[in-house]
């Protein structure tokens, strides 16, 4: 008969044994559901999973800033071979937990109201009604469940989240690296020939369904990391986020150019414009630079080689036509259903109902402004622009008074690429659709969290003024009566 304190060891170490085998078995799982080679690296993914974790709740801005650039950018599209491993849903759930976590357990978040956040709240609640209102209840609800109700969550959080200089700092940077590795595929696809639209025209993932298989949506996603790359050169930030900068101003410009988008074009050319208004002092130089650089972005797009919208095309081409019968069913849904529109993700499948030149195809909108005025009707239009001019007004009363008080490089820049960010976005928005896509909604919440860090710089600078003026008055020697 075994003794009394080895049957007590072994009472206590059943649960470690336990444990153990349960941790093999969690490990070893992956490596038979999962193809290889990804299972191969199963095994080492499941070991950090618990640093993972705690690296996660004590650092939940990168949590959040991992998630909007996967979303973002689709990163799994981007690459295929990391679909299986669900990386948005990986990187969602524990966004979600943390941040939770953060606001009503610890209470290190402090939630707060801005302008722009509470026009964005009140669109966000017109679309999700609109919902229940669409005409097609499935393909809108199945939108929202699927990316709106993640954007509506992940403004909140980006604009509570980022704080300090160095959060902005690395925003720009991540935003910036996303950029480079979709245009690094993009430049690839163009010269393997893959997933061309008219034979000429760049796009990620069309075989799959991406986002980024329409060269429009690419271009336009492009563009918003494009503006962050040109002001990571603009502003005295260090010579490795210069570098990264002009790598990415021109990789992202590179791939802008293969996917031969019209509305890219003037996209590019409004996000530059505004970031040398800002810092080029010889107006003229700028305009003079800005008419070569916009011909020379034509000629080299190619744009009147291609199938439509092209020279060979008489009069408005094709191309222009289709946007114009597009827009002109869009004011017929919001006309017929003023409320609430057709309802998110609503407008291709209706475009049947509501358009006078059906030629056997649904078409998409492209037009971010006749998108949100169709699928939201008149209330959701108004609170959208809104929402965007509320944000533009913050994000240049920001850009001014931080240069005003000399604030820290990387939010002065942060500002200045919010500027150009919208004016891009509103410019190349006209033509192409992306009303209820992540850019906007991110340029947003940047605008909340910059508004916010320039309130509270302001309000230092006062007090460090005020503190001055009270020690240089108390320096001064008192004059008495018998002077």
């Amino acid at each position: 008969m075994p003794p009394v304190a080895d049957i007590a060891n072994n009472s206590r170490r059943l649960p470690q044994v336990i444990t153990a085998v349960v941790a093999v078995v969690a490990i070893s799982l992956p490596m038979l559901a999962l193809p290889t080679p990804l299972s191969l690296i199963a095994p080492v993914v499941m070991a950090l999973v618990p640093i993972g974790i705690l690296f996660a709740f004590r650092n939940p801005f990168i949590l959040c800033l991992m998630f909007v650039v996967v979303s973002f950018f689709r990163i799994h599209e981007v690459f295929p071979m990391l679909n299986p491993l669900r990386i948005p849903i990986l990187v969602a759930i524990p966004t979600l937990a943390v941040l939770a976590w953060q606001i009503f357990v610890t209470k290190e978040i402090k939630p707060y109201w801005s302008v722009e956040l509470k026009r964005f709240a009140l669109f966000f609640v017109l679309t999700t009604l609109g919902v229940l209102a669409a005409v097609n209840r499935p393909t809108a609800l199945a939108y929202w469940t699927a990316t709106y109700w993640k954007i509506g969550i992940m403004v909140l959080a980006i604009a509570w989240l980022v704080r300090i200089p160095q959060d902005f700092a690395l925003t720009a940077r991540a935003l910036v690296l996303g950029g480079i590795a979709v245009s690094i595929v993009a430049i690839s696809n163009k010269f393997a020939g893959i997933g061309l639209v008219e034979g000429t025209r760049v796009t990620i993932g069309r075989d799959i369904g991406s986002v980024l298989g329409d060269p429009n949506d690419l271009s336009l996603v492009l563009l918003f990391p494009l503006a962050f790359a040109a002001c990571l050169v603009a502003y005295p930030m260090g010579w490795f986020n210069k570098l990264i900068g002009a790598a990415g101003a021109s990789l992202i410009t590179w791939a802008i150019i293969c996917t031969q988008s019209r509305g890219g074009l003037l996209g590019i050319l409004a996000t530059f414009g505004v970031i040398g208004f800002r810092v080029v002092k010889s107006k003229v130089l700028l305009i003079s630079v800005g008419a070569i650089v916009g011909l020379a972005l034509f000629l080299a797009m190619g744009i009147n080689k291609r199938a439509s919208g092209g020279a060979h095309e008489e009069g408005i081409d094709e191309s222009a036509m289709g946007r114009i019968y597009a827009w002109g069913a869009a004011w017929k849904m919001a006309t017929t259903r003023p409320l609430t529109g057709v309802g998110i993700d609503n407008f291709t499948a209706n475009y049947f109902f509501y358009s006078d030149h059906w030629d056997g195809h649904n078409h998409a909108v492209h037009s971010t402004w006749f998108n949100v005025l169709a699928e939201t009707g008149f209330p959701g239009f108004f609170a959208f622009v809104a929402m965007i001019f509320s944000s533009v007004a913050s994000s240049i009363r920001s850009m001014l008074a931080l240069d005003r008080v000399r604030g820290p490089p990387a939010v002065r820049a942060m500002a200045l690429t919010l500027v150009a960010g919208f004016v891009g976005f509103c410019v190349g928005g006209t033509f192409l659709t992306q009303g209820f896509t992540w850019p906007i909604y991110i340029l947003v919440a940047l605008t909340a969290a910059t508004g916010r860090f320039t309130r509270d710089e302001l309000q230092r600078d006062q007090s460090a003024l005020a503190c001055e003026a009270q020690l240089l008055s108390a320096a001064q020697p008192t004059r008495g009566w018998w002077r």
